[in-house]
């Protein structure tokens, strides 16, 4: 038993009965025991003092378990109302962890438009394992259900998608894999558990770029997985530990306290990517405009059905098409900032054909419809009239 005053979600059963704007700052935490404080310590420590050979108090050695990053870890599960949260060194680290669940032979079925790392990932470094990954169009469900053969393993979901706000519907997925033998698991890093929990609607495995929205602020890489149940939380463990891709204790602490005002922040960037959406739906210089909060997005009725709001991330095209258009856009921009990564508290502009999604090859992007002249926006939390402002001046 760990004694530390950091101990497993589920031994603390008051927890699971809060309200999530609770649960983000409460949550699977506790004060520390040895001297009462009410944030938790960074234990920068690589190992800890036994008191006989194999006699200790729930921690041998920092790679297996960390105070800090068990703080971590027991917020994300309460988050997500999961069995168990795990940390990583980067979101990257933690997909990898969740492949590292199957076998050779083994099949996945995978969203067609995926954050260009994760694309790389199972094309350039799994498949030659001798895993064979199959790119859906989730928008109907029957078609995954056309792939899915006594082989498939795993349904890797994204929803929304990246960089094309495509939604999954994440309760018909699972009833197809339903009796399967097939894990579910589903990267909500745009949504984040304050808009949708994925756990809530049947899947077994949730999975976050903590180095977005629940860091929230520019300052730290990293990656959780949430698991369903504790079994399967256990086998994620025993692969993290195996394999080393942990969470440090500094950056565990930034994740979380960036925790602790994930519901402020998810809320605001809500609200201006909201007022950022309908502004650029009626600019005449732009074609499309992608976000789910639109009625016009034409999976509006079922973000409505599995989100609690839209969050910040916009995506938009322009009337020329032109690659020249979006680049010169971008170079203007002033309060947005031209960069990559997303979810903290400023704006941020990025250009998913050359930046982000430059990992995946041309034709395919083509083929998804990343086209050159696509502009991706991740919303923050300034004043909405500036934020306006900015993109009037940029387009001008």
């Amino acid at each position: 038993m760990i004694k530390s005053g950091f101990h497993h979600p589920t031994s603390n059963k008051k927890y699971k009965k809060m309200n999530f704007n609770t649960k983000v700052i409460h949550g699977g935490q506790h004060h520390e025991s040895a001297t009462g404080s009410v944030n938790v310590p960074v234990f920068l420590t690589s190992t800890f003092a036994q008191k006989s050979p194999g006699v200790h108090s729930g921690y041998e050695y920092s790679r297996a378990a960390n105070p800090t990053r068990q703080a971590l870890e027991d917020s994300l599960a309460s988050i997500e109302n999961g069995a168990r949260g795990l940390a990583f060194g980067s979101g990257l680290a933690a997909i990898d962890c969740v492949l590292k669940l199957l076998n050779p032979g083994d099949e996945v079925v995978a969203v067609d438009d995926l954050y260009g790392g994760t694309y790389r990932m199972f094309t350039r470094l799994f498949e030659k394992y001798q895993l064979k990954f199959t790119f859906v169009n989730f928008d109907d469900a029957s078609k995954i259900a056309d792939v899915i053969t006594d082989k498939t393993k795993l349904i890797w979901i994204e929803t929304p998608t990246n960089p094309l706000m495509k939604l999954v519907d994440i309760k018909a997925v699972v009833e197809i894999a339903k009796g399967k033998d097939i894990l579910v698991a589903v990267d909500n890093t745009f949504a984040t558990p304050y808009l949708q929990r994925p756990i809530d609607l049947g899947a077994d495995i949730v999975m976050h770029s903590a180095t977005k929205y629940l860091g929230g602020h520019s300052d730290v890489i990293a990656g959780a997985l949430i698991a369903k149940d504790a079994e399967l939380g256990e086998k994620l463990h025993f692969i993290q530990f195996a394999s080393g891709g942990i969470l440090g204790p500094h950056d565990s602490y930034l994740v979380l306290r960036g925790i602790k005002t994930l519901a402020l922040r998810v809320q605001r960037h809500s609200e201006n990517g909201m007022a950022v959406a309908k502004y650029l739906e009626s600019h005449p210089a732009v074609a499309q405009v992608i976000y789910p909060g639109l009625e016009s997005h034409p999976q509006y009725e079922l973000a409505k059905s599995q989100m609690k709001d839209f969050g910040g991330m916009v995506s938009f095209t322009f009337k020329s098409g032109k690659k020249e258009d979006a680049v010169k856009f971008l170079e203007k921009v002033r309060v947005f900032t031209l960069a990559e990564s997303l979810g903290g508290v400023e704006s941020l502009a990025n250009h998913p054909a050359l930046m982000t999604h430059a990992s995946i090859p041309a034709e395919k992007r083509a083929e998804l419809g990343i086209t050159d002249d696509l502009v991706r926006l991740s919303v923050g939390i300034e004043d909405a009239e500036d934020l306006i402002a900015d993109l009037e001046r940029a387009f001008s």
